[in-house]
C-alpha cells in the first residue's frame, strides 16, 4: 500500500480514510467522514464483513445459477465491496458503478486495487443524472441494481423517490433485482416509507434486517429487496439462519403490515435519511 491513505474529497469536503483491519489480515475499511462506509478483504473478496453487506451477498446468491455470470449496476462505490464480490462468485459478470465523488474511487483504486480481468466500469457523477444518461443497451439488462448512496452517514432525498425507482427499475430484465440499503432508527419511519415507496415501482418488495432493528428498537440498516417478479426467497430463511443474526425476512402479507401505511415518497416530500447518532456507526479517524 502506498503512503496516499486519505484524502479529502472535493465535492462533500468529507475525509475519506483507508485503515487496515488489525484482526483480519489482508483487510481494510473505508472511513468517510467518520463513518465507516465499507470493508474489503484482498486476499479473499468474497468475505463479506458488515451485517448488512452479508444480507445483500445472500441476495445476490440466489440470482439464476450458481457462480452465472450477471450485469449489476452499483449506485454508490464505497470501496467496490459489492462489485469484488460478485467478480468473486460469479467470475465474467459485466458491471457498472456510477460514483459522484471522483477523489474517492483513485484513492480506493490506488490503495485497493480491483481485480486485473474483472469487466466494471466506472461512470462517474451523481447517481440519479447518471442513471438517466445510460446506454439504451444496457435497458432492461440489468439483473440486479445495487442502491448504496450515502453522502457521509446518511442518503440523499433524491434518491428515495417514487420518480427515482421508477426510472431505475426500467433498467432491469424481468426478474431482475433492485437492492436498497436503507439505515433509520427508532419508529423506522424512513424505512417504512421506503418500503411503500418500492413496493410501488416494483409490486414484489421484501425487508431483511436484524430482528430488533425491523422492530423499530435501534438504529440500524434494512435491506429492501424489490423486483417486478415474485421475488426468489424460498431459501432465504436458510441463508440467514447462517448469519449474521438474529434476523429476519419481512414480505408479503407482513410486509405491508409492517409498512403501516407509510406514504409513498416522491420527489416534492422526499428527504434525506436521519443521522445517526455519533456513538452508533462513527468512528475517529486518525492523521496520515
Amino acid at each position: 500500500m502506498t503512503e496516499r491513505r486519505s484524502a479529502i474529497l472535493k465535492l462533500s469536503g468529507y475525509r475519506a480514510v483507508i485503515e487496515p483491519d488489525r484482526w483480519v489480515p489482508g483487510s481494510f475499511t473505508l472511513v468517510v467522514d467518520g463513518t465507516p462506509q465499507s470493508h474489503v478483504n484482498l486476499d479473499d473478496p468474497s468475505q463479506l464483513f458488515f451485517e448488512y453487506v452479508q444480507r445483500i451477498g445472500h441476495v445476490i446468491d440466489q440470482l439464476g445459477m450458481p457462480g452465472e455470470p450477471i450485469t449489476a449496476l452499483h449506485l454508490g462505490a464505497g470501496a467496490f465491496t459489492l462489485p469484488r464480490y460478485i467478480e468473486a462468485t460469479r467470475p465474467g459478470s459485466r458491471q457498472q458503478v456510477i460514483e459522484i465523488e471522483s477523489d474517492l474511487v483513485d484513492l480506493v483504486r490506488s490503495q485497493l486495487p480491483l481485480p486485473r480481468n474483472a469487466s466494471i466500469r466506472v461512470r462517474h457523477g451523481d447517481a440519479r443524472e447518471v442513471l438517466g444518461k445510460l446506454p439504451d443497451g444496457l435497458r432492461g439488462e440489468v439483473d440486479l441494481l445495487i442502491v448504496d448512496v450515502f453522502s457521509g452517514a446518511r442518503t440523499p432525498a433524491h434518491v428515495t423517490s417514487l420518480e427515482f425507482y421508477t426510472e431505475a427499475v426500467a433498467l432491469l430484465k424481468p426478474a431482475g433485482i433492485i437492492v436498497s440499503n436503507v439505515a433509520d432508527g427508532p419508529g423506522l419511519a424512513f424505512a417504512r416509507g421506503q418500503a411503500a415507496t418500492m413496493l410501488a415501482a416494483t409490486g414484489h418488495v421484501a425487508a431483511l434486517a436484524e430482528t430488533q432493528i425491523l422492530k423499530g428498537r435501534r438504529f440500524g440498516n434494512v435491506v429492501m429487496v424489490g423486483s417486478r417478479e415474485t421475488l426468489p426467497l424460498e431459501w432465504m430463511p436458510r441463508l440467514l439462519a447462517g448469519g449474521p443474526h438474529p434476523s429476519k425476512v419481512v414480505a408479503d402479507g407482513e410486509l405491508r403490515n409492517w409498512i403501516a401505511g407509510a406514504p409513498i415518497v416522491t420527489d416534492t416530500t422526499a428527504v434525506q435519511s436521519p443521522p445517526p447518532s455519533k456513538n452508533i456507526f462513527q468512528v475517529g479517524t486518525r492523521g496520515d
